[in-house]
């Protein structure tokens, strides 16, 4: 008796040793609770501290990221805190350490200072008593719905009919893609020469197996990587060609190039494309890789991302995320979505393919505040029925979708054939039509917020006075949305001299909008030494239609080239920034040479209708200035007359220009400039 008594004892005291510790989460313990000593789990281990990095915390060092994302940055940060503790990597002695216990350790983040393991119930318990971990909890899994994602396999010309693109209108052919793209009036921006240029869009999906396809012929990808199979190629290894098609489907939506075919939003933009998503129907889809993925995208510089997924809680024995936790801070997926939008990434995501119901039936990260969640509608612009629904179980709840595009029988590439065109229906489709819009939103609004780029999407939306959470604010409107987001200066001129001793910094404006003031910025590399110039502020105007005119002159500045900008502060706090200019400091002023010869690019641009045009002259006689159409002829003539040594403003009044892509060239004696601009209409 006594034996036995003891064997139980014995039993209980060994089994409570796994019994979870203060440092697991309430989720987690949940799991662990029904799994057996040598069961696994997928759990994030977060850390105490940054380790060894540690010591970088007073002063994080720039270059953990690039030059382009420390730029992108710079619009939703002040210059001093472009990097942060959260850009530090994790320590990689934790790292080993990890790994040295658990089964497998499958990405790290540095954001939130944790890395992904596959580990046993038992390995989980050992791990809870390392000194620099923080907290374990259970990683998000999920199952794809792909019901509505059926992809139609007959070639164009069986295709059910599509909105027909009206002859001599526009200045490109799109094809049977004209109908999606129309709808969110996508080709009136394209008009007027913009395509996505140098936006970086990244794309994650299941991967991309067929990049040879003739719609990606011109498209520039910048990087890619897999971080199911960790590798490079984003060709899935399994050779089945059901693995990396939806990618294929969703990249050409939103940035194919096939005259006659499909013309993607966004098909001039520059691609950074990851694989997140394993096809195979018996493994979850982890959240950790798209969280990897944010992170190093962000690394590289991009301005956009778009995420298909569509996403349900997964089966039994799987502990569930349901409806309820869709509340914009409980899953990681989208706590790194919001923290991505906080380093300036406009982030899109698809809303799910699961229908209506009397709660919601979003999919993380569609639950996030700053995640532009993307429903669908049909070709007539009506709600797709498959089309997630909100609201967020937050307080207060908040409207899900934002915004609508088509996701019924849209035209995309077909993944098997590079010459095939079909269609597919599934807010998988509908996510790229609208993050498309958002590059060109970002592209002609460079300085926009990632949550002044969505706020201009929705209020510019077909439903933005009744939005609900069938249709969110409504169907996109990509040229209102770039007409909704307001220039805060209208710069005239900017330029930056040396004479006399000093640098010499000019500036205009044509009209100006919670004008704050000015800061004057310099660099010798124009990145990692920015200053501000002390004493360099002046007060701004607030909101004036009067042109003004400031000065700001630096005198004892080191020989050498140095960069000049300028950075315009809103009385909210937002800032935007200029070009840099050049300006070469000589060693003696001996060497001082005259001004240049000099055209200005016209501000604003585009702009409807005046703009205006600066130049400098260094030479006195006859000077012309002229409009050009693309197709060389002369539309107006500005000046024509002989003028002084200066610099000059001229104003331009565009009314009776149609909306397009111009020419204006500067002609001085032997001289000539030429520039372009955009009129819009």
């Amino acid at each position: 008796m006594t034996r036995t008594v003891l064997a139980v004892f014995a039993a209980l005291f060994a089994s409570s040793s796994l019994f979870p510790g203060e440092k697991i989460a309430p989720r987690l313990a949940a799991e662990l609770q029904r799994l057996h000593p040598n069961e696994t789990v997928f759990a994030w281990i977060y850390f105490t501290d940054k380790g060894e990095n540690e010591a970088f915390k007073s002063s994080v060092p720039t270059i953990v990221v690039s030059e382009r994302s420390l730029r992108r940055r710079s619009k939703v940060r002040p210059q001093s805190s472009l990097v942060d503790y959260g850009d530090i990597p994790t320590s990689q002695s934790y790292v080993e350490q990890i790994a040295g216990k658990a089964l497998r350790v499958r990405n790290r983040s540095k954001w939130f200072n944790s890395v992904s393991v596959l580990a046993t119930k038992q390995q989980i318990a050992e791990l809870e008593q390392l000194p620099f971990v923080k907290e374990i909890d259970l990683m998000a899994r999920f199952r794809k719905n792909q019901s509505e994602e059926q992809l139609q396999t007959s070639q164009t010309s069986s295709r059910q009919p599509q909105t027909v693109q009206p002859q001599g209108v526009y200045t490109l052919d799109y094809g049977a893609s004209f109908g999606q793209v129309n709808q969110i009036n996508v080709p009136a921006v394209h008009d007027l020469g913009f395509s996505g240029s140098g936006v970086f869009v990244g794309v994650f999906d299941n991967g991309f197996r067929l990049l040879t396809h003739e719609a990606f012929a011109t498209m520039n990808i910048h990087a890619t990587y897999d971080y199911v199979d960790h590798k490079v190629s984003v060709v899935p290894n399994n050779p089945s060609t059901s693995f990396g098609s939806h990618g294929v489907n969703t990249l050409s939506t939103i940035g194919g190039l096939k005259s006659g075919q499909l013309i993607g939003p966004a098909y001039g933009a520059t691609f950074i494309l990851a694989r997140t998503e394993n096809d195979s129907s018996e493994t979850p889809i982890e959240e950790d890789n798209w969280v990897a993925a944010i992170e190093w995208a962000d690394s590289i510089g991009v301005d956009v991302t778009s995420t298909s997924l569509g996403y349900l809680t997964y089966d039994f024995p799987y502990t569930s995320w349901t409806w309820q936790d869709m509340n914009g801070n409980t899953t990681a997926i989208t706590r790194a979505a919001d923290a991505a939008v906080a380093r300036g990434i406009v982030v899109v995501n698809s809303a799910g393919n699961s229908g209506s119901s009397t709660h919601n039936t979003l999919g993380a990260p569609a639950d996030g505040d700053s995640v532009l969640t993307v429903g669908a509608v049909t070709s007539s612009g009506t709600r797709s029925s498959f089309s997630s629904v909100g609201p967020t179980t937050s307080s207060p709840p908040r409207i899900k979708p934002d915004v609508m595009a088509q996701g019924s029988s849209v035209v995309v590439a077909s993944s098997t054939n590079t010459t095939v065109y079909t269609t597919s229906s599934g807010t998988s489709f509908s996510c790229p039509l609208a993050a498309g819009v958002a590059a060109l939103v970002v592209q002609v609004r460079p300085n926009a917020t990632p949550i002044q780029v969505m706020n201009a999407m929705r209020n510019t939306a077909s439903r933005s006075s009744t939005p609900d959470n069938q249709y969110g604010w409504g169907i996109l409107n990509a040229l209102a949305a770039i007409d909704a987001l307001p220039v805060p200066i209208q710069l005239n001129y900017f330029t930056a001299t040396f004479s006399s001793g000093c640098v010499d910094v000019r500036w205009g404006t044509v009209s100006e909008i919670n004008n704050y003031g000015f800061e004057v910025q310099k660099a010798q590399d124009t990145i990692h030494s920015i200053i501000t110039i002390p004493n360099s502020f002046i007060p701004g105007h607030g909101t004036t239609n009067v042109p003004q005119h400031y000065r700001f002159r630096e005198c004892g500045v080191p020989p050498g080239i140095w960069y000049y900008r300028l950075c315009q502060m809103d009385l909210d706090g937002g800032r935007n920034y200029t070009e840099w200019i050049r300006v070469e400091v000589p060693t003696s002023v001996n060497e001082e040479k005259p001004l240049a010869f000099a055209l200005y690019q016209n501000y604003p641009n585009p702009f409807n209708p005046t703009t205006h045009f600066g130049f400098r002259i260094v030479d006195f006689g006859l000077v012309s200035l002229k409009v050009f159409d693309v197709l060389g002829r002369e539309v107006a003539t500005l000046v024509n007359k002989e003028m002084q040594p200066g610099s000059y403003d001229i104003e331009f009044d565009a009314k009776n220009l149609a909306g397009g892509v111009y020419l204006y060239t500067l002609s001085s004696g032997r001289k000539i400039a030429t520039k372009k601009f955009i009129s819009l209409k």
